[in-house]
């Protein structure tokens, strides 16, 4: 009985999700834009404004996909962005965006077959990176 309770949940909250619409990469730009660029650059190559300043340099996004093997790892860049993956805890480094973590959420594959209840801004974001992968 309890994981029928349970079952049905899960179904309620990702019914949930359904309703809101789903996020393109343009709805990420806007958020990179605000959030990132100032670091990572408009481009997402890592000439951001405040790129000299920083001790560690900023990762150029637009090869995540070249850095892992042509494939676009959803998961660990999703993990990244809202800290989940991240300790940098020996001194400063990218900050932690809670900001992407409020709002509705929606159903979101993050390479694992499961749709999964996430921030659509976050799904928004991680949609824009996406976009913009270049190969070399």
């Amino acid at each position: 009985m309890k994981r029928i309770a349970l079952g049905l949940a899960a179904l309620a909250a990702l019914w949930g999700c359904v309703e809101a619409e789903m996020p393109v990469a343009q709805d990420g730009k806007a958020l990179f834009m605000e959030n990132c660029a100032v670091c990572h650059g408009a481009d997402g190559r890592g000439n951001g404004a405040m790129a000299r300043a920083m001790t560690k340099a900023p990762k150029d996004l637009t090869l995540i996909s070249v850095r892992h093997g042509d494939s676009f790892p959803r998961a660990k860049v999703m993990s990244t962005v809202d800290g989940y993956a991240r300790s940098d805890l020996s001194g400063p480094g990218m900050p932690e965006f809670g900001e992407l973590l409020k709002g509705d959420l929606i159903p979101f594959d993050s390479g694992d077959g499961i749709q999964t209840p996430t921030p659509r801004k976050l799904v928004a974001l991680v949609e824009y990176l996406e976009s913009i992968q270049t190969s070399r």
